[in-house]
């Protein structure tokens, strides 16, 4: 159970705030490929599923094992049938719950304001019939919700975000790397996958980047850095510092997310900076 003093709108992470996000999100048609796996969707270009995309002349190079009898005979000139290829339309979440999360100036924690993007977007899969996993880490390791569709597994995903935060509260210690997590989401998510890591501008390490560029070598990586108002507008005077013993004055400069974003473009990985008045 989480201290009283945290069970505040904005410190803790309730999962019913989580489950009510799906309510923003505009409902989209859903498409209904040939397969049955959750997150088959079709492709723009042609291929080998089974949705018909068009038939037309045949042209040299097409394979004549398509050749559609009754255009050829209705034409008398040789057609064949393109289909659309159905592609995986799978999404991962993760959620970075460590200690240089658990914190913020505005409305909100950083660890919380980033679980609701996740969120966000989770419901937006949701809505298109993709399929969705979740991973969290906290000072405890790493959690994970296998692959799944549709509002049921949102709401799994919902509750687990929101158990792991209160957990990550009450530990008040040192997290592990994101290492662990990211070589759990390579096993996780298949080759297309969205991965979207929601994580502070501290959050990947030197020591995480081969691992991180190991997961966005065939899957679209994007980083969620929630921002906070004295990230972009901290306060003019110098402020004072207490480190155990030690204490100095010092002043804040805003934060360049430009160098975080060299380095990410070098793995493959892009970013995106969720500003502070954005929930």
């Amino acid at each position: 159970m989480v201290n009283a003093r945290l069970d505040v709108p904005g410190i803790r992470l309730d999962a019913a705030e989580l489950l009510a996000l799906r309510d923003g999100v505009p409902r989209q048609g859903r498409h209904r490929p040939a397969s049955r796996r959750p997150g088959a969707l079709p492709a723009k270009p042609a291929g080998a599923g089974m949705d018909l995309r068009e038939i037309r002349a045949f042209a040299e190079g097409d394979d004549a094992r398509r050749i559609d009898p009754a255009a050829t005979a209705r034409t008398g000139m040789p057609h064949i049938r393109s289909f659309h290829e159905d592609r995986d339309d799978t999404v991962l979440l993760i959620a970075d719950f460590r200690p240089p999360m658990l914190w913020g100036t505005g409305a909100a924690l950083r660890s919380v304001r980033g679980a609701r993007a996740l969120a966000r977007r989770g419901w937006l899969a949701t809505a298109r019939g993709a399929s969705i996993a979740a991973i969290s880490v906290n000072a405890a390791g790493v959690a994970v919700i296998p692959l799944g569709s549709g509002v049921s597994q949102m709401s799994r995903i919902s509750h687990m975000l929101a158990s792991r935060h209160d957990q990550a509260l009450e530990a008040g210690s040192e997290g592990p790397s994101l290492s662990e997590a990211l070589v759990r989401a390579a096993r996780l998510s298949p080759p297309g996958a969205e991965v979207l890591i929601a994580t502070g501008m501290e959050g990947i390490a030197p020591a995480d980047e081969p691992d991180l560029a190991r997961l966005a070598r065939r899957r679209q990586v994007r980083l969620l850095l929630p921002g906070d108002p004295i990230d972009t507008a901290p306060p003019p005077r110098a402020l004072p510092i207490h480190a155990g013993a030690f204490s100095r004055l010092a002043r804040l400069h805003p934060c360049d997310p430009a160098p975080l974003a060299l380095r990410m473009r070098a793995l493959n990985v892009s970013l995106e900076v969720i500003p502070h008045d954005a929930g």
